[in-house]
């Protein structure tokens, strides 16, 4: 007996040594599976020959195996086969922190009062065009304060919350006056009122808006100049006559340059909606050159400055423009506006100083969300978002928030080819037209002017839908029974976070929002919380799980039984089939890696442009490039990021190492300067705009 099993060892010791040296030389991945085989090795001691049978039969995979089961294993392998290729999601992800927030008081406005517009002293045409054409009886709080000052030629810096009415605020008394000046206006007298907004389809909407209160009084004509339209068919306006000039700041210094009609003899509005926004990053410039071209012609106006935020800029803005203003701040818990004479309070209220003080009024009717998402899933978790509200729930209206052009385009392809199986035949931004489609529609700044038009149109009109945009869209602007606002891409201050979410909730009408931040990125949360900003955690998972209702997302397994409840491991396998889907068509074609490729470059540069008092929550250390990757369909961290830039250009020169490390120090600032052109450029090339023409 002892000698027999002395030869049954030496038998196994000498196949284990042959076996882990063949293993070796057929697998690159020669140690892994040599500790699996040793743990096996430990029951053969007890098992004997079963035990040396097995391993016989797995050294033999390599040799043909019978038919059936060959096909079997084909089967097996080609259901697994995706699965290969995408790596864990819920693996090697950062903890998600508890969100630690003092509860605060929130700033709260009375949007609506009682009063109706005919306890005012307006024209009864004026008041009937309101109840009728713009179907409103009664005033907002906004307007019943500013109207009476505005009324009385008194100049007013005015800051409410966003979708509480601002635009009549200023646009009823503008009307009002004009209609009845003494002589009547003539269209060849040029403008009597400018007013100034941040984007062309604020422009648009304020033109509609002025045109509406307008109807009675065909004698006043109102004209609208923006980037993106015919220059030519501009002058002709210009030289026909418009007595309300609405206008982008850019466009209107373009034209002051090169457009000699253009004239302000009789201006005695000013108006500049949006002013915080105008003033940020270098508009402060080309409002500068309009205050002085209208100087020049004439001293003495009425001029008007409204925002949903009061940043030091304005506040500069009203030191220059604005003479003894009325300062009109409707909620009652907000600090006082601080009237702009004093040099010394200048000096206290710096741009950080100001931005802590600072509290914001937040709709009654909005309900704000954050989700803590690691880098990894955030793709699937969005689509998942998108699928629960558009889809399963009530139809939605949304609105998703990215931080570049570029992310734009990527996401709304991605989005059409995989949720909604939409084509490029179609039309831009829509799915097929099932009873359960999915309508995308993109909108940012390096769109034409007519196809943003046409964009922006449509979302207006359509009751669904799913707005994929950039900041162009986050001021001032009224887009109608808009149910959610999602920021994908946290915004890069909570004043400019004010302004996305009030896309929803306007006027009285009810809203949610939803932020969407890296466990890293979780200190935000306290920011807003200091400004008197209240969020409730949205939990991933529950998002998630939504997934459990569309079976394109089910693993098939054969004789798995059928789905029931949420199942964690279900759900975690429909978000890697998801996931998988993603990958496939961004790995479908060598145009698509590029393209995500360009579109993660986008945002790592957008990462870099955070302001430096939000640099401890938003750096750019703290991302996991492979994770960030995945998230836009990528397998695999690109190596060569900062080479996409130039890699669509014909010129092929030598790699330079200084010239690189430039590009990395200022690619962030030049790719912020890149896209504050392309979301609020004036359309036109000023270089060539400097003789005059008639």
């Amino acid at each position: 007996v002892n000698s027999q099993s002395l030869m049954t060892l030496v038998y196994l010791f000498t196949s284990k040594q042959s076996g882990a040296l063949k293993r070796k030389l057929q697998s690159p991945h020669g140690n892994p599976p040599v500790k699996r085989k040793r743990k096996l090795s430990i029951n053969t001691f007890r098992k004997g020959a079963t035990g040396a049978d097995r391993r016989e039969e797995r050294y033999s995979s390599q040799r043909p195996v019978p038919k059936k089961q060959l096909t079997d294993n084909q089967n097996e392998s080609q259901k697994n086969k995706p699965f290969i290729k995408t790596s864990s999601l819920f693996k090697n992800n950062p903890e998600i922190p508890e969100i630690q927030r003092k509860e605060v008081q929130q700033v709260q406005e009375n949007v609506f009062t009682t009063d109706s517009f005919s306890q005012l002293d307006l024209h009864p045409h004026l008041v009937s065009t309101i109840n009728t054409v713009l179907n409103i009886c009664s005033m907002t709080s906004v307007q019943k304060q500013t109207i009476p000052v505005l009324l009385q030629g008194r100049d007013a810096l005015v800051r409410s919350q966003t979708g509480s009415g601002k635009t009549l605020a200023y646009g009823i008394p503008l009307v009002q006056c004009l209609q009845g000046l003494e002589s009547k206006i003539q269209r060849s007298d040029g403008p009597y009122a400018l007013v100034l907004v941040p984007t062309r389809e604020l422009a648009l909407q304020s033109f509609d808006t002025i045109q509406k209160l307008l109807k009675p009084f065909t004698w006043i004509v109102p004209g609208v100049l923006m980037g993106g339209e015919k220059r030519k068919s501009e002058k002709a306006r210009l030289r026909k006559g418009i007595n309300i000039l609405i206008s982008t700041p850019g466009r209107l210094v373009d034209h002051i340059k090169s457009t000699e009609c253009i004239h302000f003899r009789r201006t005695q509005w000013l108006i500049i909606d949006e002013a915080d926004r105008i003033l940020d990053l270098g508009f402060e410039k080309d409002v500068a050159v309009i205050l002085n071209t209208l100087n020049a012609e004439r001293e003495t106006r009425q001029n008007v400055l409204l925002s949903a935020t009061l940043t030091e800029g304005v506040t500069r803005l009203a030191d220059i423009s604005l003479n003894n203003p009325v300062s009109i701040s409707i909620a009652d818990e907000l600090q006082k506006v601080p009237e702009p004479a004093s040099q010394t309070d200048r000096e206290a209220s710096s741009p950080s100083n100001c931005m802590e003080q600072e509290n914001f009024a937040v709709p009654e009717t909005l309900q704000q969300y954050v989700m803590m998402v690691p880098s990894k899933l955030r793709l699937v978790t969005l689509a998942a978002f998108i699928l629960q509200k558009c889809k399963f729930e009530k139809r939605h209206k949304m609105i998703i928030f990215f931080s570049s052009c570029e992310q734009v385009e990527f996401y709304h392809e991605l989005l059409v080819k995989v949720l909604s199986g939409g084509s490029e035949s179609q039309q831009p931004g829509r799915s097929s037209l099932s009873s359960v489609s999915l309508q995308f529609l993109r909108l940012h700044g390096d769109m034409e002017q007519e196809e943003r038009t046409e964009v922006f149109q449509e979302f207006l009109k359509s009751k669904t839908g799913i707005l994929l945009c950039t900041d162009v869209a986050a001021r001032g602007l009224d887009l109608p029974q808009v149910t959610w606002i999602v920021q994908y891409n946290a915004p890069a201050s909570p004043a400019e976070y004010i302004h996305r979410i009030g896309r929803t909730a306007r006027i009285g009408c009810r809203g949610s929002s939803l932020l969407v931040l890296a466990p890293s990125e979780a200190e935000y949360v306290s920011l807003l919380a200091s400004h008197k900003i209240n969020v409730s955690e949205l939990k991933m998972e529950e998002v998630l799980a939504s997934l459990m209702k569309d079976d394109r997302f089910k693993l098939h397994r054969p004789g798995s039984k059928k789905s029931c409840g949420k199942n964690p491991q279900e759900v975690r396998e429909r978000a890697t089939v998801l996931q998988t889907k993603f990958e496939n068509h961004v790995h479908s074609s060598e145009g698509n890696v590029r393209w995500a490729k360009k579109a993660l470059q986008s945002f790592l540069c957008a990462y870099t442009t955070y302001p430096k008092n939000l640099k401890h929550i938003f750096h750019i250390k703290s991302l996991h490039l492979g994770h960030v990757a995945k998230s836009f369909g990528l397998r695999d961290a690109p190596q060569n990021l900062t080479a996409l830039a130039t890699a669509g250009s014909k010129k092929k020169t030598k790699p330079r190492p200084k010239r690189s490390e430039l590009l990395k120090k200022t690619q962030g600032k030049q790719r912020l300067a890149e896209i504050l052109r392309s979301e609020y450029s004036s359309g036109m090339d000023t270089a060539g705009a400097k003789v005059k023409k008639k």
